[in-house]
């Protein structure tokens, strides 16, 4: 078995052990989330993830878990769970590895090629009816997680955007609370939607990953990450396309800056 992080040498839940005996293991370095992910692959098996983070009140992957298994429920592709286990230390999360590559990673596909699959993908995701949903990211819900993770020193100031970098995670929350857009625009959203977390084999798209932040949010959630991953990863010139196949809808410049700003205490 590959070498593994110190903090693995913990007990991982019997459960867990027996099914993981026998794979090479391959941290996962792309996301910027708090938990540890690996690859597993063992010949003849099929390869799998493992998600690992401290127990948390703030933590994200019972929250992971339940959006996954929900989002299957609606038929759209995404990882299946395949164990989730606590041992009141740390949270374990062991799911299916989807076929292809993320969409940052995909290189036999074009660019542009890419950016058509997420819009599609994603009109799909923001089509399903609210009303089936039963997570809750409206603003009302999603500032005062901001303000928890504040308080918990959860927000990495080093990690904000350039044109914010030197500024304090309470000034952004001051800016947060002032500049909150007065109506919302309601879809089932991804929550974190950037090219990492979304799959596609080949020409063809296979399903969603990172899904903790899925809920019902102001579709502007989705497209002002989107757009800014677009043009962070491909160029400004592909946001245009995106926008082009995602269909009916005109970003507002204020909304796609406030959900950026947003986006800092996550």
């Amino acid at each position: 078995m590959a070498s593994k992080p110190q903090f693995m040498e913990t007990p991982i839940p019997m459960r867990l052990r027996d099914a993981l005996a026998g794979y090479e293991w391959r941290q996962d370095a792309l996301g910027r989330s708090s938990a540890h992910v690996f690859r597993l692959e063992a010949d003849g098996r099929a390869p799998v993830y493992l998600k690992t983070e401290l127990v948390d009140p703030l933590g994200e992957l019972t929250d992971e878990v339940a959006r996954l298994r929900w989002l299957a429920s609606q038929g759209l592709a995404c990882p299946d769970v395949i164990a989730h286990e606590s041992d009141g230390e740390r949270e374990w999360l062991l799911m299916s590895a989807l076929p292809g590559s993320d969409l940052v990673s995909e290189e036999l596909t074009p660019p542009v090629e890419r950016v058509r699959l997420l819009a599609n993908a994603l009109r799909r995701l923001h089509a399903i009816d609210i009303a089936a949903c039963p997570f809750d990211h409206r603003l009302e819900n999603r500032i005062e997680t901001a303000r928890a993770r504040l308080l918990a020193g959860h927000v990495d100031e080093d990690d904000f955007d350039e044109t914010r970098l030197g500024r304090s995670a309470e000034d952004l929350f001051r800016e947060l609370e002032a500049k909150r857009p007065s109506t919302e625009d309601f879809v089932v959203t991804h929550g974190d939607a950037c090219l990492p977390n979304f799959m596609a084999d080949g020409d063809r798209f296979s399903g969603f990953i990172d899904c903790g932040r899925l809920g019902i949010a102001d579709r502007h959630q989705d497209i002002a990450l989107v757009c800014g991953s677009i043009e962070y990863n491909f160029g400004e010139e592909l946001v245009a396309e995106f926008l082009k196949v995602y269909g009916n809808f005109e970003p507002k410049a204020e909304k796609m800056a406030y959900y950026r700003l947003l986006d800092e205490f996550f």
